[in-house]
């Protein structure tokens, strides 16, 4: 099922469970232009993305023998997107021994990703606590758009930036010298510049997207 890429832009990646998180990260990457193959053991699943990515098919993630008539060493990135346990460890192994490239996992609990870590995954993600994550950075910051977390206390924001930013340039804010913060890139509008200079004004209502230790980054947060 996945061979040649048919455009050499396009990267092929492999869903392997269909749950809510599978489903939107398929139609998203699908969305993006790359080459999706969907696979759940479930077929109304199946039946819901048939039309949505590249490929959707009913399989069994746990089978081997399937996925390697699937061609699923040729992705790109496999994605093992299995709630169980036993289910996703068992995924994971046999996604290892078939070679494939880069493998992520998602895991439910810590336990479950240090096991998924063990067996050679080489990204592990949380959906559920990640969610909470941005849902609490939410809910006590009013101006906080979106948060990131990259490790345990370096994360990444977007944050509506604070009124006594407005009509000064970055060289003058100095977040990078008083709080180790860097703004990688400023939102205006439908503009987006990457990296802006020192020079760079910022105005009313900018969007800022900073990056830095998480507890540096509550200074942007706060009203």
């Amino acid at each position: 099922m996945l061979g040649k890429r048919k455009s050499r832009h396009a990267r092929q990646f492999a869903i392997i469970g269909l749950g809510r998180f599978g489903s939107s990260l398929a139609r998203t990457l699908f969305s993006m232009g790359n080459e999706v193959l969907a696979v759940d053991y479930n077929s109304e699943r199946i039946q819901e993305m048939a039309n949505l990515v590249t490929h959707a098919v009913q399989a069994d993630g746990t089978d081997e023998n399937a996925m390697r008539s699937l061609g699923i060493r040729n992705a790109d990135v496999v994605v093992v997107s299995i709630g169980d346990l036993q289910p996703s460890i068992l995924a994971t192994l046999i996604m290892k021994e078939l070679g494939v490239r880069y493998i992520v996992a998602k895991a439910v609990s810590e336990v479950h990703g240090k096991v998924l870590e063990k067996l050679g995954a080489d990204r592990v993600v949380y959906p559920e606590r990640d969610m909470g994550n941005r849902v609490a950075h939410n809910l006590v910051s009013g101006n906080l758009i979106d948060y990131i977390e990259l490790a345990p206390n370096y994360s990444i924001v977007e944050v509506v930036a604070k009124a006594e930013f407005a009509n000064r340039t970055l060289k003058a804010i100095d977040l990078r010298a008083k709080y180790g913060i860097n703004i990688i890139a400023v939102k205006r509008g439908s503009e987006i510049v990457v990296v802006p200079g020192a020079d760079y004004c910022i105005e009313r209502g900018d969007v800022l997207v900073a990056m830095g230790a998480a507890d540096k980054l509550e200074q942007l947060e706060e009203n």
